[in-house]
C-alpha cells in the first residue's frame, strides 16, 4: 500500500492530468514529451513543434496498416487443383500470399511471367508451360488456374490414373516428382503434335490447289488460307523452339538435374538407393532428352512442311511469271500488227485527201490498193514476228568437246583414243602420250 500511494509522485509530471483550463494543444506538446509514437520515452529536440510531428507520425502509420490490408484484400487468388501420388484430386482456392507461404517459396516464384520455364526452388518444381502453371512437390502436384483452359478432361479423367501409375508412364518406379514431370512434359508435346496433325493436311490441300497446272489463275481465297496457317505454323515453330530451349538449359546444367530430383534430399531411403547406384539425375537427364528427342522430330517436321510452302510458293510465282509473259508477248505481237496495218494506211490516206485525179473513177484502183495495203501490212508483221521469235528463243549452248578416253596398255605406256572433233574435220590424237 505504501508503494502504491507514492506512486504518483514517482510517475513524471507530464503523465499527469492537466489543470483544469488548460487548452488541449498544450497536453499534447506534454505528452509528446513523455512518449514517442512506439510507446517509448522519447523527448523532442528543442524549439520543434511536437506535438504536430507525433500526429503526423500516427496517421503514417495508421495509413500503412490501411494500405497492408489493402495489398491482401486484392491479391490474386490462385484456384488450386492438387494431386497425391494414391491420384486422389482437391479442389480449392488460395491467395497468392498465403499459397507461397505455405509451399516455402517467394511471391516472385508465383509470377510465371516466362511462356516456358522449368525452375527449382526450395526443394520445389515450378512449371510454366504456356498457359500451364503447375508447382511439384515431393509429395502432390499443384496445377494452378485451369478454368476457361480447355484442361478439365485431362485433369480429372487422365493425369490422376497417370500419376496413380494406372497409364503408360517410363518413370512410374521412379519417385513421384519424375511421374509428374513425365505427364506434364507428354501433355504439352502431345498438344504441339495435335496442332501439327492438324496444320499439315490443311496446308498440303491448300498447296495442291494452288500448284495444280488445270487452273490458270490462282485462286485468292486459297491465298489467304495458305497465309492464315503459315501464320499458324510460324506460332508452332516458336513454341517449339521454346520448348527445346528450356529443355536444354536444363540438360547443360548438372546442379539443375540434381535440384529436379526433390525427393533425394527428401527421403531419406531415396538418397539411399541415390548413393546405392540408382542415379535419379541420370534418370530424370535420360527423361528430358527423350522429351528434347520428341520435340526435335516435331521441329523437323514442320521445318519440311516450311520448306514445301516455300517451294510452292516459288512454283506459284513461276506460273504468274510465265501468264504474265504470254500476255506481253500478245500485247507485243497486237503493237506490231497495227504499226503494221497504220504503215501501209498511209496509202489509203494519200487517196482520201479529195484531190482531183482520174485513178477515183475507176472502181478497179480502189481495189489494187486496198489489196496492198493488206499485203504489205501482213508481209511487215509476218517479218516482225518472225524477228520477235528469234530474239525471244534461248540461245543453243556450245557443244563441249567430249574428254579422250585414256587407256593404259601393257608396258606402262598411257595412249589416247582418237575422238571426234567439234568442227567436224575429223579425229584428232592427243599429243601429250607418256610413255
Amino acid at each position: 500500500m505504501e508503494c502504491l500511494r507514492g506512486l504518483p509522485r514517482l510517475l513524471p509530471r507530464a503523465l499527469r492530468l492537466p489543470p483544469r483550463g488548460l487548452c488541449a494543444p498544450a497536453w499534447g506538446l506534454t505528452a509528446a514529451r513523455a512518449t514517442g509514437p512506439l510507446g517509448g520515452s522519447w523527448a523532442a529536440p528543442p524549439g520543434a513543434p511536437r506535438g504536430p510531428r507525433l500526429a503526423g507520425e500516427m496517421h503514417q502509420l495508421r495509413t500503412a496498416d490501411v494500405a497492408q490490408a489493402t495489398l491482401a484484400s486484392v491479391a490474386p487468388v490462385f484456384t488450386v487443383t492438387k494431386f497425391d501420388k494414391e491420384g486422389n484430386v482437391t479442389s480449392f482456392e488460395r491467395k497468392k500470399t498465403d499459397l507461397y507461404q505455405e509451399l516455402g517459396l517467394q511471391a516472385r516464384d508465383l509470377r510465371f511471367q516466362h511462356l516456358m520455364s522449368i525452375t527449382t526452388r526450395n526443394n520445389r518444381i515450378i512449371l510454366r508451360m504456356e498457359y500451364l502453371k503447375a508447382v511439384i512437390t515431393p509429395e502432390c502436384l499443384l496445377i494452378l488456374d485451369y478454368r476457361h483452359l480447355n484442361l478439365e478432361q485431362w485433369l480429372f479423367r487422365e493425369l490422376p490414373a497417370q500419376l496413380a501409375g494406372e497409364g503408360q508412364l517410363v518413370t512410374y518406379p521412379l519417385p513421384f516428382e519424375f511421374r509428374a514431370m513425365e505427364a506434364l512434359l507428354q501433355y504439352r508435346i502431345s498438344k504441339l503434335q495435335g496442332k501439327l496433325r492438324l496444320l499439315e493436311p490443311r496446308i498440303l490441300d491448300t498447296l495442291e490447289a494452288l500448284v495444280d497446272p488445270k487452273h490458270s489463275s490462282v485462286d485468292r481465297s486459297k491465298l489467304h488460307i495458305l497465309l492464315q496457317n503459315g501464320r499458324s505454323l510460324s506460332e508452332l515453330e516458336t513454341d517449339v523452339t521454346v520448348f527445346k530451349e528450356a529443355l536444354l538449359e536444363i540438360l547443360d546444367d548438372e546442379e539443375r538435374l540434381e535440384e529436379l530430383c526433390l525427393s533425394k534430399w527428401s527421403d531419406p531411403e531415396v538418397f539411399e538407393q541415390s548413393n546405392a547406384g540408382i542415379d535419379h539425375a541420370e534418370e530424370m537427364e535420360l527423361l528430358l532428352e527423350n522429351c528434347h528427342r520428341l520435340a526435335e522430330d516435331l521441329a523437323h517436321a514442320a521445318r519440311e512442311l516450311r520448306a514445301l510452302i516455300d517451294d510452292s510458293q516459288s512454283v506459284i510465282f513461276l506460273n504468274l511469271d510465265s501468264h504474265r509473259n504470254v500476255m506481253m508477248r500478245l500485247n507485243l505481237q497486237l503493237t506490231m500488227g497495227t504499226f503494221s496495218l497504220s504503215l501501209f494506211g498511209l496509202i489509203g490516206v494519200a487517196f482520201g485527201m479529195n484531190l482531183e485525179s482520174s485513178l477515183e473513177e475507176d472502181h478497179r484502183v480502189f481495189w489494187l490498193v486496198t489489196g496492198v495495203m493488206f499485203m504489205g501490212s501482213g508481209l511487215i508483221w509476218r517479218r516482225l514476228l518472225s524477228f520477235l521469235g528469234r530474239q525471244l528463243e534461248a540461245p543453243v549452248p556450245p557443244m563441249a568437246a567430249p574428254l579422250p578416253r585414256k587407256t593404259l596398255r601393257a608396258g606402262g605406256r598411257l595412249d589416247a583414243k582418237p575422238s571426234l572433233r567439234p568442227d567436224g574435220l575429223g579425229s584428232s590424237r592427243s599429243v601429250l602420250t607418256p610413255r
